[in-house]
């Protein structure tokens, strides 16, 4: 089933074949497509020829013109057109290993796949992998990919995955370089583990492989309350934060200087931690590693600021806008701008503390629905709930623990707001929900 066709995109070179759901696709230039991959390469000629298995059996020769890079306008009923590589490490800050039991059966899966880390952005950690896999990316441009790295030091990095074979990422990473490949580079940085002297030392070896490697995000190991019988963890404080932070100021200046930019930064939570403001704008760039929660404070800053002169001033209305305890201050912040802008407009931020994992995980992103439910259950709210895109599944309205929007709303009584988690529409969401004086 793995090459069935799930849906056929209007206007598509698909449409115009006849091609329909159901049907499969065999082989494209005579070549069998295993997965997305060799999909994706193979369609990339301007003219192929595609093999497809209608669903009473019969085969289509389609004979295909097209753009260098049109495809045929398909979508697969497994986005990767084959089972997902699960991780063969047991790495001592892995937060799956971290998760209670009895949640959905797909949140303990540990994908360690190129092809997800190519089409999704999931990060690998190249331990999975056989050199051919290694020839593969390289042959078909699979670029950029994503790499969890932690350490470049073989034993520590042997130790840290739990893999006896996981201390050669540097040579893989050497190989991808010679490639073309462009990656980027992730840090879980534990502390008294691989932080400190470690980090800088891994985050310079990283800097040889420039421009191959573009960039390093370092984030901080997260402790849920479910962590029994598993590597004695700390927890970053205000002090280690801080230190970090500083530690790594000279090869990011250094770096500036040679290249425009720092190469590696810390996701926002060092700096909330430590208590210090984040960097300026041109600091994060392109804000390139958001997805690490990396400049997300800025972002939100700028887009806010940018959007306070589009809040149109004869409306009103009463949002509630929830959030992790890390942002708080932050969102709270910008509700108060929103006010002075607009006088009649009323915006209150609950902060959540997540119950659910345990305190010590503070993000939005790692809320439940369970635990908005109860905090909220005494308040007066809004006449509008506004929640962050990033604290459901990606592609659902449902939350960690299962709960839907839809539920929460009957559980409230209240519309809830989906909005981006850097503000951009945040202002827009206000103005469409609000009411005319």
């Amino acid at each position: 089933m793995k090459n069935t066709i799930s849906k056929v995109k209007p206007g598509s070179i698909a449409e115009e074949l006849e091609i329909e759901v159901g049907d499969k696709l065999i082989s494209i230039n005579e070549k069998e497509v295993k997965d997305i991959i060799d999909y994706k390469f193979l369609m990339a000629d301007e003219e192929i020829v595609a093999l497809i298995e209608k669903a009473d059996g019969e085969i289509w020769e389609l004979e295909i013109e097209k753009d260098y890079d049109e495809d045929l306008g398909v979508e697969f009923e497994d986005s990767i057109m084959d089972k997902a590589r699960s991780c063969s490490n047991k790495c001592i800050f892995c937060f799956i290993d971290q998760l209670p039991k009895g949640m959905r059966e797909t949140l303990y899966f540990k994908d360690d796949d190129s092809r997800l880390s190519f089409l999704q952005g999931n990060f690998v950690t190249l331990t999975n992998m056989t050199d051919e896999d290694i020839n593969r990316i390289i042959e078909y441009k699979i670029s950029p990919i994503n790499v969890s790295v932690h350490t470049t030091n073989p034993e520590l990095r042997q130790k840290m995955l739990s893999n006896r074979f996981a201390g050669n990422v540097y040579e893989r990473l050497v190989k991808l370089s010679r490639g073309g490949i462009k990656v980027n580079c992730q840090v879980v940085s534990c502390p008294g583990v691989n932080n400190g002297e470690e980090l800088i030392k891994t985050v310079e070896d990283l800097y040889k492989l420039h421009p191959s490697i573009e960039n390093v995000a370092v984030v901080p190991v997260g402790i849920t309350k479910f962590r029994e019988g598993l590597f004695d963890m700390t927890l970053y404080n205000k002090e280690t934060s801080l230190m970090e932070i500083e530690g790594l100021k000279k090869i990011q200046e250094k770096y500036i200087n040679e290249i425009g930019y720092p190469f590696v930064r810390l996701s926002d939570e060092f700096y909330v931690t430590a208590e210090v403001d984040v960097p300026t704008k041109d600091f994060y760039d392109k804000f390139d590693q958001l997805e690490d929660g990396v400049g997300m404070i800025r972002i939100f800053r700028e887009n806010i600021k940018e959007g306070l002169g589009n809040l149109m001033p004869n409306k009103k209305g009463s949002f509630t806008l929830i959030t992790g305890t890390s942002a708080y201050k932050e969102i709270e912040a910008a509700a108060e701008e929103i006010q002075k802008v607009n006088t009649n407009i009323k915006v209150q931020v609950n902060p959540i503390v997540n119950n659910f994992f345990g305190s010590t995980i503070t993000v939005a992103g790692l809320l439940t629905g369970s635990d908005i439910k109860k905090q909220l259950k005494d308040d007066e709210l809004g006449d509008y709930i506004i929640i962050p895109r990033n604290i459901l599944r990606a592609g659902e309205e449902v939350f960690l623990d299962d709960v839907t929007v839809e539920e929460l709303e009957k559980h409230f009584n209240k519309k809830i707001l989906i909005c981006e988690y850097t503000g951009e529409d945040l202002i827009d969401k206000i103005n469409e929900y609000s009411e005319e004086e």
